[in-house]
């Protein structure tokens, strides 16, 4: 009887030793990595590192030989910029301060005191690169608003670019008022930096 039992169990060990040695020579099926590999996407084009600005920039722009017209209210950005109809347009000929220079938010809220409440025709004449434009814009009564700005003291004529138009509007001392606007027209932008570092450690 412990002859049979132990052949019994000689048997049983054999038939595992057969049994696993099949499953290790088995060869699994492919199984996809959960680490996906990294897609690569189309390179974009590196952003121009040249800072675009609201600023009309005069040296790509283009005379429009016939003006185009835009009529409507009238945002104000700062003292010399308005958008009317989505448009953002720079007021003809003159230089108003910066938001951030003294007398900056004065011009605007000035601008935006004429402009309240009114129609704004504006006359395109001039459109850069960017799609912004340089426009004589004008109050339902005809009055310029460049012109209204430079009586008030709170804009300076620009000779390289009205033909010193509103030159004679420009009240006593106005440039020494609005200096670094004058120091912009007179390539001293030197004296912008200055300022503005001077505000930043303020």
């Amino acid at each position: 009887m412990e002859f049979v039992i132990g052949i019994a169990i000689l048997v049983a060990v054999v038939w595992l030793l057969v049994v696993n040695a099949r499953r290790d020579d088995v060869i699994e099926p492919f199984k996809p990595s959960a680490h996906k590999p990294k897609q690569t996407r189309a390179t974009r084009p590196e952003p121009s590192t040249r800072r675009q600005t609201n600023r009309f920039d005069e040296r790509g722009a283009k005379h429009l030989r016939k003006p185009r017209i835009l009529t409507g209210a009238a945002w104000v950005t700062d003292g010399d910029t308005i958008k009317v109809q989505k448009t953002q347009i720079r007021l003809f000929g003159i230089d108003a301060p910066e938001l951030n220079h003294p007398y900056g938010q004065k011009a605007k809220w000035a601008l935006h005191r004429l402009c309240k409440g009114h129609t704004i025709r504006v006359e395109v004449t001039e459109v850069d690169h960017y799609g912004r434009t340089v426009a004589k814009c004008y109050l339902p009564d005809g009055r310029d608003l460049s012109a209204e700005m430079v009586k008030m003291g709170l804009a300076i004529d620009w000779p390289k670019f009205s033909g010193k138009k509103y030159s004679h509007l420009e009240m006593p001392d106005v440039r020494q008022k609005l200096f670094l606007a004058n120091a912009r027209q007179k390539g001293r932008m030197d004296m912008w930096h200055q300022f503005e570092d001077q505000q930043r450690r303020a």
